[in-house]
């Protein structure tokens, strides 16, 4: 029987966490990416429901903000997919 605790805490000990602090890093990275997107992507309308607003199909909602939240994306998912280095 104690012997078996005794392999269970060592299993333990090697497994270790999922991530490391890189792995967190770039997860705080990605999100930032992803927020600042959706924020460029925020306005845009008029005061007046009457007048059409030309601001809607700037640069910057169509072409920037897409890209960056596309590029969060992509950040998150390799933070999630990278593995921490072995150290022995």
């Amino acid at each position: 029987m104690a012997v078996k605790v005794q392999n269970q805490k060592t299993e333990e000990k090697e497994l270790g966490f999922a991530f490391n602090r890189k792995n967190y890093t770039l997860l705080l990275i990605g999100l930032l990416f992803i927020i600042l997107g959706f924020v460029l992507m925020i306005g845009g309308g008029s005061d007046d429901p009457e007048v059409f607003s030309e601001a809607l199909f700037g640069f910057r909602r169509l072409t920037l903000a897409p890209i960056l939240i596309l590029t969060g994306y992509i950040i998150e998912i390799f933070a999630i997919m990278q593995r921490p280095k072995e150290t022995n």
